[in-house]
């Protein structure tokens, strides 16, 4: 830590090495939202938190200042918490272990939480620092963005008074993005009756490990497979010639992070047990040579376990592996205004069997930036799953941003990136849902961008932070916000 809090510039390092001490997995969130609460009170300035477990702190403009335009500075305080399976961590109660690796900062076996860390530790950094120049200020960390931008959407109309809303939260530097991907949340529910497991059968686990996984909107275009697919593709091979029947599945973890690992307990006949692994790793080495560039380590282990005493219904396994493998995913179309922009995708993330309940739970994200699009494919995956037999329901449905190419705080970040690094940034939107989008929606005055350092691989364990866009982007806004356009 000693290492993480000397690297430059010490003002954003230092308040994000406090960061990564403080458990702050979404829906978690009680530990940092204190701290934050605490860390304006301690400089004194106005600190509140709302009903909802959104922190807004108060600054006044320095000295000669008082005529700009108000600004707010906003992040998450929530990350993602995904580790590597042989990774002992408990997300509500250990730090993240974070080191320095080359010119990245990263963390042992966890995500490291620098989305949307880094830009909240910048926010706050402004704050603490009597040297930066800048007009009135809002820093606005909310909460539970991860599952749901839960803080975005309890923020009330008329609490901020700031014009600008700076968002810190996208992931690549020297990047300005003026658009986002609006999103909704498919909830698949299968219900299943149980089958007394037969006579001369074999309990074997069933696990797909080893994948990269990843954000379901910023890595989709890097057509990563998904381990649940993987799991099924090869249970319905395994089914249709063998037999197999399926008795518990646990695939996925979290509903915007595309599937890593996926594991089940299946049977076979014990007489056909060597047949049904040399046909499980068969089926295994083809989705490996055909995902050779973006998953070299992706691993199907299979091993003996303790007989179930239960199976799933033969129909529902049926009819759930059918609608696993029809069930649209990944990019769907990419866009045809901005080059290289996946405009519409989907990701299945979720697939879990409840024993007591004797359910199963699945899970899509939607994005698009066309809500029509969103919609279309949200009405696909309904046809899919409610034809196999489950029941399908919406939730989380939150809008896209519309791109203002003639934003005057994107005009203005031009020009000064341009002063002071001499070339002008990248215009993007995001295939990603930025708060954006939802907070536009009770602030319709409000002038938005986004921006942040270069992060990779955010929402898996392999994330990472470079350290120089680190200090570009703190030298960035610095210098943003002491050319903020009078009132």
């Amino acid at each position: 830590m000693t290492q993480i809090k000397d690297i430059q510039p010490k003002e954003v390092w230092q308040v994000f090495g406090q960061m990564l001490q403080i458990p702050r997995p979404s829906n978690h969130e009680e530990k940092i939202q204190k701290w934050a609460v605490n860390f304006g009170k301690s400089l004194g300035l106005e600190t509140s938190i709302d009903d909802s477990g959104n922190v807004i702190i108060r600054k006044p403009a320095t000295p000669g200042m008082e005529d700009r335009k108000g600004v707010i500075l906003q992040g998450h305080l929530d990350m993602v918490p995904q580790k590597n399976n042989d990774k002992t961590h408990d997300f509500d109660n250990d730090p993240i272990e974070a080191f320095v690796e080359d010119d990245w900062v990263t963390a042992n076996g966890t995500t490291l939480g620098a989305d949307n860390g880094i830009g909240v530790s910048s926010a706050l950094a402004v704050l603490a620092s009597d040297k930066v120049k800048h007009g009135p200020l809002e820093v606005l960390l909310t909460a539970t963005e991860e599952t749901g931008m839960d803080g975005a959407n309890g923020l009330k109309a008329g609490v901020l008074n700031g014009e600008i809303l700076i968002n810190t939260d996208s992931e690549d530097e020297g990047e300005l993005y003026v658009g986002c991907a609006g999103g909704v949340d498919a909830n698949i529910l299968f219900n299943y009756t149980e089958e007394e497991t037969p006579y001369g059968v074999v309990g074997l686990k069933l696990n797909v490990t080893g994948m990269k996984g990843g954000h379901s909107g910023i890595d989709i275009p890097r057509q990563r497979g998904n381990a649940i697919k993987v799991f099924f593709r090869i249970l319905n091979a395994a089914y249709e010639e063998l037999g197999v029947r399926l008795a518990r599945i646990d695939g996925g973890s979290l509903r915007n992070a595309i599937p890593r690992e996926a594991f089940g307990v299946v049977v076979v006949d014990e007489a056909r047990t060597a047949d049904f692994v040399a046909r499980a790793y068969e089926i295994a080495q083809i989705i490996k040579t055909e995902l050779a560039e973006t998953e070299p380590d992706l691993k199907v282990e299979i091993a003996e376990t303790e007989l179930p005493v239960s199976l799933i219904d033969e129909k529902t396994q049926q009819n759930m592996t059918k609608a696993v493998l029809a069930l649209p995913n990944g990019v769907i179309r990419m866009s045809d205004t901005m080059i290289g922009l996946v405009e519409t995708s989907s990701n299945l993330a979720l697939l879990k069997s409840d024993d007591q309940n004797k359910t199963i739970k699945a899970a899509c994200l939607v994005r698009s930036s066309v809500d029509t699009a969103k919609e279309d494919v949200a009405s696909r995956i309904k046809a899919v799953f409610e034809l196999a037999g489950a029941e399908v329901s919406f939730s989380g449905s939150y809008p896209g941003w519309k791109p203002n190419m003639e934003s005057p705080i994107l005009k203005t970040m031009q020009d000064v990136y341009n002063r002071r690094f001499g070339k002008i940034p990248e215009i993007k939107a995001i295939h990603a849902g930025l708060e954006c989008g939802i907070l536009g929606g009770k602030y319709p005055e409000w002038d938005m961008i986004s921006f942040g350092p270069t992060i990779r691989f955010p929402h898996s364990p392999d994330e990472k932070v470079n350290i120089e866009t680190v200090q570009k982007f703190w030298d960035f806004l610095v210098a943003t916000l002491e050319n903020i356009p009078k009132k």
